[in-house]
C-alpha cells in the first residue's frame, strides 16, 4: 500500500461521514461536500492503485 491509497481511502471515508452528518442535520451543503470528498478520495485511491500496478509490472 502506498500513501495515495491510504490518503484516498481516508478521504473517501471522511466524505461518507460528512455526507451522513449532513443528512442528519438537514444540511444539503454538507452532503454535497461529503460527496465531493468521496469522489476525490476514490480518484486518489485509484491513482495509488495504478502506481502499485506499475511498480509490480517493473518487478516482473
Amino acid at each position: 500500500m502506498n500513501k495515495d491509497q491510504v490518503k484516498g481511502a481516508a478521504k473517501d471515508l471522511g466524505g461518507k461521514i460528512q455526507e451522513e452528518t449532513g443528512k442528519l442535520i438537514g444540511s444539503r451543503e454538507q452532503q454535497l461536500k461529503g460527496l465531493k470528498n468521496q469522489a476525490e478520495g476514490k480518484v486518489q485511491e485509484h491513482i495509488g492503485n495504478l502506481k502499485e500496478d506499475i511498480k509490480d509490472a517493473r518487478k516482473s
